[in-house]
This record gives structure tokens, sequence and C-alpha cells, in this order.
């Protein structure tokens, strides 16, 4: 499915999202703070689109997804990036290599998602932190009503007119309304190793950037 829309995976999130992709990635990349020569894993990274902030920082970044389309298509823009093929349930890395890792709107399409989270735990430092960055539950009544009717009624003409393949993004408006809210995601982080897990709402609850340590 994901091969399907890698060309044009960035242009089709920039619309249905308003412009606010590009916010939320500002945001993650504060939050991941990467610093020069740190390892940082971008997991679900697609284009890696959302890798180029980390390796502007001096970081070096792993962009790596599941999908080969995803990693063709990143690859023809990024040449020098590391691009990585692998399954999140079963990362293709050794223990306690990155001092950061990181995965946006990826780990509710993962069919395990505390296995995943227990895979990034494990490839990460003692220390070293997680953040994830995911649709979750809007905080305001009312917007959340209108953001689920926007997200089944609205989103898949929408996603019809720009998108090289409008099912996926049905499918993906359907992972969305089923994946656990701000409080859910926290208690399966902390069920799979992560401490110190706290989150932030991003416009107004739609999304939320969520983080831990691994101790």
């Amino acid at each position: 499915m994901f091969d399907d829309v890698a060309a044009k995976y960035d242009l089709t999130n920039d619309v249905l999202s308003l412009g606010q992709a590009r916010l939320w990635r500002k945001e993650v990349a504060k939050a991941v703070d990467a610093h020069p020569a740190e390892k940082v894993l971008d997991l679900a990274a697609g284009t890696a689109t959302s890798s180029q902030p980390f390796a502007r920082t001096g970081a070096y970044v792993v962009p790596c997804d599941f999908s080969m389309g995803m990693l063709r298509e990143g690859k023809q823009r990024y040449a020098w990036m590391p691009f990585t093929a692998g399954d999140a349930t079963r990362l293709p890395f050794a223990d306690e290599v990155f001092d950061a890792v990181t995965i946006s709107f990826g780990l509710r399409n993962v069919e395990d998602s505390e296995q995943a989270l227990r895979e990034l735990h494990r490839v990460t430092k003692p220390g070293g932190r997680v953040v994830i960055c995911e649709f979750s539950d809007p905080t305001f009544g009312p917007f959340r009503t209108i953001y689920q009717e926007y997200l089944m009624r609205a989103l898949p003409p929408v996603a019809r007119a720009v998108s090289s393949n409008p099912d996926a993004y049905v499918y993906l408006a359907e992972s969305i309304r089923a994946w656990p809210n701000q409080r859910g995601l926290a208690a399966r982080m902390k069920r799979c190793g992560w401490s110190d897990v706290a989150w932030r709402n991003l416009t107004g609850g739609v999304v939320a950037l969520h983080r831990g340590v691994r101790k």
C-alpha cells in the first residue's frame, strides 16, 4: 500500500493536514533535540523528509522503513543517507545502538505496536530517548466531532484529488479512529519498558507528541 503512495506521499500529507504536517515535524525535531555525532533512528521514515531536521544538526541519522517503494523514492532525493529496510517488530540493529529513536505517524500501522515499542527500547542506549508523533484524540468535544467527520467524509475525496492511491488514505482514516488516545499510548509505552513517559498535544490534540527515556 505505501509503495503505491510514495511519489506523492509528502505532498498529500501537507494537503490533507491543511499544512500542519510541517509544524508537527518541527515540533518532533525540537523534542528529539539531536546533537552532533549522536546516532538517531528515524523509524517509518518513508522518504526521509522527517529525517532531514536531525541530519542538519550533525547527527548520524538512519531512516528505516518497511516499504521498499518509500525507500527507493527517498534514495533518489537523499542519496547520501543510509536508508535501511526493516520491520518495526524485528529491527535489524544491535542492542543499545541509538542515542534517540523516533517514529512519526507509523506506529499505528504496525500490527503489533507493543512489540515495536519493545524493539525501539532494545536498540536505544541507556539514558537514550524516544519521541513518538501520532494522531490522537482532540481534547475539545465539538472540535473532536468535526475532526472525526473530516476523517471519514472529507478526507477520501481530498485524497482522490491529490494521491496516487486514495484507497490507502481511507484505510489511514480508519486506523486513526481505532488508535488509542494520549493516555492509552502512554500506558503502552510504560508496559514496554519506557520511563518518564509524558506527552504534549499539538493542534488541539489532533496529534500528540509522546516522549520517554530508557533507564
